[in-house]
């Protein structure tokens, strides 16, 4: 098989803004990313204010070399949205959904010299609660297909029993024949090999794997696959896993899986909606420094380099099809296709998914509150015996918003046009519906709200039909319900599908004790572009007002900001989840006295810094981080204060802030058994400059280069600030640049940014190494870089 990137040499055109100039470019591209940001945008805080657009994506092509009788396929990984595929003026295929895959045949269509052009359209806001980005926003590939091969997606291998390493192999063959199957291990010797005749043009056969080495979170082994039929080959990476589920918990391999997940949406932050496989390694790749095991891929299928990454570092996955069904969230969201494409979506889906050890679960959707009612608790059992029917080997849950659908059901927050209108728009005009009904509910009140009236009886009686419907039930904000339904429903699977960080030790030890709580999935992982401002704590001096309008576009939501930046809460989860002994956080004086915006996602506002001049003799408070027995801070070697830890997993301890060397310690039977220390950094101004790696990534050749404000040794001051300009770049080109801020003015595709918390992020693709450079300028000096 020849596999071949299709992603040069591509042109963009808007069909709804008369002054975008037509752009050159290689995919993916995001046009929404490109797109001015303006105070009427019909998307508003979903979209981040950009205004949504449709677009024309051009290429041409000479004569390609199709076998005789044989294929010419085009895969497309994602296009947001409603997709049409045109071929020399013709339109031979189109696609709705905007996060599944779909492949176009092109061999009847095919010329000498060929133009081929795809439509997307995006204008039509708001279609989503979140910033989707506009286009080709993944990878695209040619398949060139000989007549007689093994049919594309058709070769499926699955684990039957981990212990003989016995794995089933499936194929569809183009006519009957022999399929020779080869199986080698990481060092590329084989270890399995055999022949299969086809019966019907279909193969099928069982086999073992000699002294099998088996594939998991912390030992993610893959073999090499390579299937043979007539000179036609096909290779794939397989890991070789069973999950096993019921009364006794949720197991890989045998042995209990306890789910430490974390929600994230697919955008790449600065880089916008853009898939590259070394973004996504990265991300992922923090993910797990925190100590999460998991992702939940809110509220869309995943993207295959996402699975490609998850599989080599042992990250499991809950793959979510999608965030409505009938009942709208938004006005043009996909509730319009749903009911004519759910199938083909799913299979598509399950399609994808199938060859990936990583993938251990599906979802079906989020926050649905049609799965309240008759219709929608049918339709909940539809989409878990369609999953099965095309993989019966995972489990399907649905996140269900326990206190929403009780709410939904007695009349608040239900869909009309009107409220629609207004939904996406600033707080003084909001008429929020759905789960941003919800969303506003909880950070008006705090987190408890949901979880507190996720006890109510009326819960219970309009979740029970749906989760019956499930392999295993999504609770969404529903911890304080645990212990109540573990023992009403014996034979109930509880996953936490999406929860708040605070959470975080208590749903923990609570799992530790019952098995049948397999996991939690917390709100969110990383931050995310657009839903602005529903998870942030921004002070008054980093937002000019707190009403979400323009300017604002993150969530704030993360325990890693937008530029991949660990936070305190992230530094909690390392703690809790026994990445960490200890961890420390401070909450400097100045924050006490500024206004800050609200929100029940976030869990605190501590940064890992002690650096804060002009703040001495004021109140700051620290925050410690233990599940040990008792915890000390002390402050240029004398103790502040020694107390018992608390339960929760945060110890606070304030003080007047003076600089120099603060440490926390913490003891276990009156032993210290962990300690950590911050430092103030030294006397003067510089900017500095951090490259995350030595050299550019592999794949796409990325660089990503923290420029941080503080003394010369990189010690940041995270209230000092100005604007960094990038400039001189030899060897290469400035591909995003921004800030954690989750109002962000700038954008992220210029070569500016404001400092937030001491520092920003540049990104860069180096096309030269050895040519590669650049400079930065700042209010506090200049800084260049070269490898």
């Amino acid at each position: 098989m020849k596999k071949i990137s299709f992603n040069d040499g591509w042109t963009v055109f808007s069909l709804t803004d008369e002054s975008w100039a037509p752009i050159k470019t290689d995919l993916p591209f995001d046009a929404m990313l490109h797109e001015e940001r303006v105070d009427n945008a019909e998307g508003g805080v979903n979209t981040a204010w950009f205004t949504g657009g449709d677009y024309r994506f051009e290429k041409d092509f000479g004569k390609l070399d199709v076998p005789p009788k044989g294929k010419a396929i085009l895969e497309f990984e994602g296009v947001y949205r409603d997709a049409e595929i045109f071929l020399n003026g013709e339109k031979i295929a189109q696609n709705a959904y905007g996060y599944n895959d779909f492949y176009v045949d092109l061999t009847d269509h095919l010329k000498d010299q060929n133009h081929l052009e795809v439509i997307c359209r995006n204008a039509d806001q708001p279609n989503s609660r979140w910033y989707t980005g506009t286009g080709i926003y993944r990878p695209v590939f040619l398949y060139l297909l000989p007549e007689k091969r093994i049919e594309l997606n058709s070769l499926r291998l699955l684990t039957l029993d981990h212990e003989t390493g016995r794995v089933r192999v499936k194929a569809t063959l183009s006519e009957e024949g022999v399929m020779n199957l080869r199986i080698k291990d990481k060092d590329g010797q084989e270890v399995v090999s055999l022949s299969v005749q086809s019966k019907d043009k279909a193969i099928e056969k069982e086999f073992e794997i000699p002294s099998v080495h088996l594939w998991d979170e912390e030992d993610p082994y893959l073999y090499q696959v390579e299937a043979e039929f007539e000179g036609y080959v096909e290779s794939l990476r397989f890991g070789v896993r069973t999950i096993t589920y019921g009364d006794e918990g949720y197991f890989i391999n045998g042995k209990r899986l306890l789910l430490r997940g974390a929600c994230i949406h697919h955008d790449n932050g600065p880089l916008g909606a853009v898939t590259y496989f070394d973004a996504e390694y990265r991300k992922l790749s923090l993910l797990k420094s925190v100590g999460y095991n998991a992702i939940r891929s809110a509220h869309n299928p995943i993207g295959k380099y996402l699975l490609d990454v998850c599989d080599e570092l042992g990250i499991y996955v809950m793959d979510e099809y999608a965030d409505c069904w009938y009942i709208h969230k938004t006005k043009y969201d996909y509730v319009k296709d749903l009911a004519n494409n759910w199938k083909t979506d799913i299979a598509l889906m399950v399609q994808k998914d199938y060859n990936h050890p990583c993938v251990v679960m599906y979802s079906s959707g989020n926050e649905v509150a049609e799965t309240s009612e008759e219709k929608g608790i049918q339709l909940t059992k539809d989409f878990t015996d369609y999953f099965h029917s095309l993989d019966s080997s995972r489990p399907v849950s649905c996140g269900i918003n326990i206190f929403f659908n009780a709410l939904y059901s007695m009349g608040f927050g239900v869909y009309s046009d009107k409220k629609a209108d207004n939904n996406g728009q600033a707080k003084a005009k909001k008429q929020e519906v759905g789960s941003a009904f919800f969303n506003a509910i909880a950070n008006f009140v705090g987190s408890n709200v949901m979880k507190v009236g996720a006890k109510l009886h009326i819960c219970d009686r309009k979740t029970r039909g749906a989760y019956a419907n499930m392999d295993i039930a999504g609770y969404n904000y529903g911890i304080f319900r645990y212990p109540h339904d573990l023992k009403k429903y014996p034979h109930r699977l509880i996953l936490g599908s999406e929860t708040f960080c605070c959470d975080a030790r208590l749903w923990y030890e609570q799992a530790l004790k019952n098995p049948r709580i397999v996991g939690d999935f917390v709100w969110a992982g990383m931050d995310y572009l657009g839903e602005c401002g529903v998870g942030s704590w921004v002070n008054e001096e980093d937002a000019p007002s707190f009403d979400h309008g323009k300017g604002w576009i993150t969530a704030g939501s993360g325990r890693i900001d937008i530029t991949g930046k660990l936070l305190g809460e992230a530094l909690y989860t390392q703690v809790i989840y026994g990445v960490k002994p200890i961890e420390l956080a401070v909450v400097a004086p100045k924050e006490a006295e500024l206004k800050h915006s609200q929100s029940a996602w976030k869990y605190s506002m501590a940064m890992p810094y002690y650096d804060f001049p002009g703040q001495e003799g004021k109140k700051a408070t620290a925050e410690i981080y233990s599940k040990d027995e008792a915890v000390a801070l002390f402050l240029n070697g004398k103790l502040i204060k020694k107390t018992k830890a608390r339960k929760s997993g945060t110890t606070k301890i304030s003080f007047p802030y003076q600089p120099g060397e603060l440490k926390a310690v913490s003891y276990r039977n009156g032993e210290e058994v962990a300690s950590i220390v911050l430092r103030s950094g030294k006397q003067g101004n510089h900017l500095t400059l951090h490259p995350e790696t030595k050299v550019p990534t592999p794949a796409d050749r990325l660089l990503y280069v923290r420029m941080k404000l503080g003394d010369e040794d990189g010690v940041i001051r995270p209230y000092l600030k100005s604007m960094l300009t990038v400039s001189d770049i030899q060897g290469g080109k400035l591909i995003g640049i921004g800030n954690g801020n989750p109002h962000h003015a700038e954008s992220y595709l210029g070569n500016e940014a404001r400092t937030y918390q001491g520092e920003a992020i540049a990104i860069f693709r180096v096309e030269n190494e050895k040519e590669f450079s650049f400079s930065v300028h700042s209010d506090f000096g200049d800084a260049s870089f070269h490898f």
